[in-house]
């Protein structure tokens, strides 16, 4: 009796000690990939890889200054550091990545089209996706300094900086696969984002109206092809009067009838594309998202972030220039109809949700 009562002892033993090893290789617990925290499926028209994105660590946090958002822009208003802002925006667009309503509106396939957008910086390791119409022609200065070109921003010319032939700018579409899946791996990646609807009076400003760059096909074939498809009231002489804001936001708006002229437009599009077509945000696991509308303050800390403060400057940034501009949106949508601006804002609702920018009630409403 005695031997079978120590037989049983021995065996609940053996038991116990066999749960417990296999409990060290068994996790029970489930997450969400969380966007802040840097992991997160990266979606890849080749096989699928992983990004790994590495939190952005300050070496000096005494550093850090206050930090007042625009009212009219994200709606974080109290002072924080930037590092907690540029971690709530991460947040936030985590959480409307994972939004299934809005799926369509802010994922993207992340093919030649969207890698065409991202230039790269090998020697100090930095992916900057492109978005026109939000100062991206200072960070390509500051990108070629960093690569070596010239000494300082200050030095480069101006027709330099757009001539991807010999700008020393190397974009990650030109590169392997495995280039491509390793550096967007490793290397820090950012980019810029703008108030939607001002960006799009940036775009047709600079384009259509006064086209400073000279060019011309703009003015002579893009702008005729909107105004054939998306002016309600045709005269002989319609085209002469060239494209007005309202034909454009008719044009935007259409997001499905559009796409055969996007075709037709080609890259030329890029200026009036949203965010999340142009850089895919949720499909690519950036650690920066600054924002055109505080750049004073975003500039400086995004050349910490990525490791080079004391290699380069970001250009010097007129007190107020960036700030959201709300008399001048009221302005370019005056006579626009109610229903014109509601279908525009549909279209571009995915870049309002995922960068925190108020949605214009004094327009919708």
């Amino acid at each position: 009796m005695m031997r079978r009562h120590w037989l049983l002892v021995g065996a609940c033993g053996w038991v116990l000690l066999i749960l417990m090893f296999i409990s060290k290789f068994i996790n029970f617990s489930f997450r969400i990939p969380d966007y802040a925290e840097r992991r997160e499926m990266f979606v890849w028209t080749f096989p699928s890889v992983t990004t790994k994105r590495t939190a952005v660590q300050w070496s000096d946090k005494g550093a850090s200054q206050p930090y007042i958002l625009s009212s009219v822009g994200p709606s974080v208003v109290e002072p924080i550091d930037w590092q907690s802002v540029n971690e709530k925006r991460l947040e936030l667009l985590s959480t409307v990545c994972r939004n299934s309503t809005m799926w369509n509106l802010t994922h993207t396939t992340v093919d030649k089209f969207v890698l065409d957008r991202i230039f790269v910086c090998d020697k100090h390791k930095i992916l900057f996706c492109q978005t026109p119409k939000v100062g991206n022609t200072q960070w390509k200065k500051v990108l070629i300094v960093l690569n070596g070109m010239f000494s300082k921003v200050e030095a480069i010319p101006e027709n330099l900086v757009h001539d991807h032939e010999r700008n020393g700018l190397p974009r990650l579409s030109s590169m392997t696969d495995t280039e491509i899946h390793q550096r967007l791996n490793s290397y820090f990646k950012f980019f810029i984002v703008r108030d939607p609807f001002e960006r799009l009076i940036s775009a047709f400003k600079d384009k259509f109206v006064k086209n400073p760059r000279f060019e011309p096909w703009y003015k002579h074939n893009i702008a005729p092809a909107i105004i054939r498809k998306y002016r309600r009231s045709h005269n002989d002489d319609s085209e002469s009067v060239g494209l007005q804001f309202e034909d454009f936001v008719r044009y935007l708006g259409d997001k499905s009838g559009r796409q055969r002229l996007d075709r037709q437009f080609g890259d030329n599009i890029i200026h009036w594309l949203t965010y999340a077509d142009l850089c895919a945000p949720c499909d690519i696991s950036y650690n920066v998202v600054g924002h055109h509308e505080t750049l004073e303050r975003d500039a400086p800390y995004i050349l910490k972030a990525a490791g080079i403060a004391d290699l380069v400057s970001y250009p010097n940034i007129p007190p107020g220039i960036t700030r959201y501009n709300r008399t001048k949106v009221e302005r370019y949508f005056t006579g626009i109809s109610q229903r014109d601006v509601r279908r525009l804002y549909a279209s571009y609702q995915g870049d309002f949700s995922l960068f925190d920018y108020q949605r214009p009630a004094f327009l919708l409403d």
